[in-house]
């Protein structure tokens, strides 16, 4: 769409489908709320023990829950974007690089800046093992720092690695099975079998996007 004959307002797949799930997202708590009835319906009592599990793992890990909504939204967008990307014909947002990639390093950030603001200078001490030679201290400082750094792309290189190979077994698996399918009468019997194995790496997709 032009903009004042110098601008053009692209709508690509990846702003399509980021909206798109955020709809849904919002749909999809909007009708389990079941409207505070006393009996709670079978959708809001799933999303209440998602809520509860997530919760339960973020008391574990933090001690408190003042970061939850954030982990709770964050953990639902990614879910519902590797699940939207099972529907054929579709598009997964997470097998975008930027996406992961930015989702992640924005995170890392926004926890190095929490963690020098309410630590301070004891920030510094999660570089230093407990129990480490004075000898030794460079050295582990050195490789604390470098693996600390790196995880602001490896979680999300993991996480479009994942999900873009899955993806493309599956693209030339049903490539594959579909030219096998146009085939004879016989070959096309036969070729049920390896169709079956194909719905079983269709569930275990699924699987690795809950597991992501």
């Amino acid at each position: 769409a032009p903009i004042l004959g110098y601008f053009n307002l692209t709508l690509t797949n990846l702003a399509l489908y980021s909206v798109l799930v955020i709809l849904f997202i919002i749909t999809l708590h909007y009708y389990c709320n079941n409207k505070n009835k006393l009996v709670p319906s079978k959708w809001q009592i799933a999303l209440e023990s998602l809520f509860a599990s997530i919760s339960s793992m973020v008391r574990e890990q933090l001690g408190k829950e003042v970061y939850l909504p954030f982990i709770y939204s964050l953990f639902c967008f990614i879910l519902i974007a590797n699940l939207f990307g099972s529907v054929p014909y579709s598009f997964t947002i997470t097998t975008s690089a930027i996406v992961a990639i930015g989702l992640s390093f924005t995170i890392w950030t926004a926890v190095t800046i929490l963690g020098l603001s309410i630590h301070k200078l004891h920030f510094f001490a999660y570089f230093i093992p407990s129990g480490t030679p004075l000898a030794l201290i460079p050295l582990l400082v050195l490789i604390e720092v470098i693996s600390y750094v790196a995880r602001a792309a490896s979680l999300g290189l993991r996480l479009f690695a994942n999900m873009l190979g899955g993806h493309t077994l599956m693209k030339i698996l049903s490539s594959f099975l579909y030219k096998m399918f146009g085939a004879s009468f016989i070959i096309a019997f036969v070729t049920l079998i390896p169709f079956v194995l194909f719905l079983g790496i269709m569930l275990l997709e699924i699987g690795v996007a809950f597991i992501q």
